[in-house]
């Protein structure tokens, strides 16, 4: 499950979410949530925060959470259709690796780290 942070667009959820990936949205069901409850939320779901909130990264590089999963993603707005093809891509060819990882994904590249 893909929990979307209330920085993801509503286009990406539609998209993922008329492919059949199961995405709650922060936005939707949750507004206001700080980022460590965010955390804690997608930790006791299993679910893999997907943002474009950089200061996830630092919640998982300086503070050293585990248990936590999370894309990044890093896109200008006119790459949006790129992104969500993208995105999609990785969700279907990578699952299994994203746990327990940061990842950051961009038009052009995928980079995932091991946490």
């Amino acid at each position: 499950m893909i929990l979307a942070d209330e920085n993801i667009s509503p286009e990406i959820i539609r998209f993922l979410r008329e492919r059949k990936i199961p995405v709650v949205s922060v936005y939707e069901e949750y507004r206001a949530l700080s980022d460590e409850e965010v955390i804690r939320l997608a930790q006791q779901t299993s679910a893999i925060v997907l943002t474009e909130d950089k200061d996830f990264g630092e919640w998982a590089f300086s503070h050293k959470l585990k248990g936590m999963s999370v894309i990044l993603l890093r896109f200008a707005f006119k790459e949006t259709d790129e992104i969500k093809v993208s995105l999609f891509q990785l969700l279907l060819e990578k699952e299994n690796d994203l746990f327990g990882s940061f990842t950051t994904l961009t038009t052009r590249k995928v980079r995932i780290r091991k946490l």
